[in-house]
């Protein structure tokens, strides 16, 4: 099961106004289940650079159906998934990431937004996944 075309646009568009109510421009990215792209926006005047960290973000959240931020805490030095940011062709473990799961407990995605602070990237990623219903997600051994 995937994110739809119709949820991936409500994700973005819900991103959008949580960006612009925090006065930041954010490119915003969500995959499905696959980590595949399946929408993606630059607002005007966001980073260039911050296009591959958005999508690396969402792949990075439904590779492990994890927050990345919580990635970010487990792959410190000494942590249990140091050095994983080098695997699967490069990840993102800092917040801004967000797995999208249906209110079946079914991963069907994720969103990725960065741009801005960590906290306004994962504030603005929390407000795309929750405009689509955002379910808790499913008991993982690694999550704190």
């Amino acid at each position: 099961m995937h994110v739809t075309l119709e949820e991936a646009q409500k994700a973005i568009a819900a991103a959008i106004d949580k960006a612009a109510e925090l006065g930041t421009c954010m490119d915003i990215a969500v995959v499905d289940s696959g980590a595949n792209l399946k929408a993606f926006i630059r607002m005007d005047d966001a980073w260039v650079g911050s296009i591959d960290i958005a999508f690396k973000k969402a792949k990075t959240a439904c590779f492990f159906a994890m927050p990345t931020g919580q990635i970010g805490k487990l792959s410190q030095p000494g942590g249990p998934l140091y050095g994983i940011e080098h695997s699967n062709e490069g990840l993102i473990t800092f917040p801004g990431g967000l797995p999208i799961v249906n209110t079946d407990g079914i991963l069907i995605g994720a969103i990725g937004v960065s741009g801005s602070t960590v906290e306004h990237d994962h504030l603005v990623a929390k407000a795309g996944a929750e405009a689509i219903g955002l379910a808790d997600l499913p008991v993982h051994p690694w999550r704190t």
